[in-house]
């Protein structure tokens, strides 16, 4: 099944939502980023799908093919640059694969596994998010005729930031795993860099620092635990 098989008659895109009849397959592990890119598609006219893992946006391209695939570097079960290098080499091919990160040095990756464009968080631009998924769409899917620019900023709800704090928590309290601590490390500093909890930020490249030049980290450990509680308790504002 095709995004275009879901419905008897596809929307056609207006000046205001020009992403109208397409659907987006967000795949994201944190709750905070996936808000924001609710509000993008929902100003843009686009349906959204979301999978938090691999293993879930594969059953979720069992079913349907999305129009737009935006796939997070980072997940619990393995890179982002898999599921693009998969996708990349699919028959038929979704129209627009994008990666998204964080971190720097990521955009380099996702183009390497075959990404069409990339987006850097935190992603809150509406113009931006349409321009990179229109700019990347075959010729004869671009929306036609004057297009109205919205520079507005989404603010995702502080809530799924909560959301992401928690799932942090829970991934801490599981002792003695080495990759799903690098995996929470990467998480909590890339969520909290979208939120611009710089306290987070820190906390985060000091444990990732420490894990890098193989330092004890049972104070950074600490440290990051400490900083997610208090959030979870609401002493800390975004």
């Amino acid at each position: 099944m095709t995004d275009s098989d879901a419905l008897p008659s596809i929307p056609r895109p207006t000046a205001s939502r020009p992403l109208l009849g397409m659907t987006v397959l967000v795949v994201e592990d944190s709750r905070y980023a996936c808000d924001a890119m609710r509000l993008l598609c929902l100003r843009s006219g686009a349906r959204i799908r979301r999978a938090d893992c691999l293993q879930s946006a594969r059953r979720h391209l069992r079913v349907y093919r999305p129009t737009v695939a935006v796939i997070d570097m980072g997940l619990p079960d393995g890179s982002g640059a898999e599921l693009i290098s998969e996708l990349a080499a699919t028959m038929p091919r979704i129209s627009v694969i994008l990666g998204t990160s964080g971190d720097t040095f990521a955009e380099d990756v996702a183009m390497a596994a075959g990404a069409d464009g990339f987006l850097p968080k935190p992603v809150d631009s509406v113009i931006g998010f349409q321009n990179m998924i229109i700019s990347n769409l075959p010729a004869e899917r671009r929306p036609r005729g004057v297009r109205m620019v919205c520079d507005e900023t989404v603010r995702p709800d502080p809530l799924a930031y909560r959301d992401d704090m928690a799932h942090a928590a829970d991934v801490l309290g599981d002792d003695g795993d080495e990759r799903m601590l690098d995996y929470v490390t990467a998480f909590l500093r890339g969520v909290a860099f979208s939120a611009g909890d710089h306290a987070l930020v820190d906390a985060a490249d000091g444990l990732a620092d420490a894990r890098s030049d193989g330092r004890p980290t049972k104070s950074d450990i600490a440290r990051i635990a400490g900083l997610v509680q208090d959030r979870l308790a609401d002493r800390v504002a975004i």
